[in-house]
């Protein structure tokens, strides 16, 4: 959804840049900035998930040894 929703706060922005909105304008960029945090925080979930995946994996291996 975060691809989504930077499209439509973009879409927003440049409405309200066109109808001389502030308010519009605003809030498309700020729903185009919660959509970009968004997909950060995704990213790194999905870093720290493949970390905590192959911490495991040496610990699984280091057991196995005598």
């Amino acid at each position: 959804m975060g691809w989504i929703d930077k499209l439509l706060g973009r879409g927003k922005a440049a409405t309200g840049e066109a109808m001389g909105s502030p308010s519009m304008r605003e809030e498309g960029r700020s729903q185009e900035t919660a959509a970009r945090a968004e997909e950060r925080a995704e990213k790194h979930e999905e870093m720290a998930m493949e970390e905590r995946e192959r911490a495991a994996g040496e610990r699984a291996d280091e057991e196995r040894l005598p």
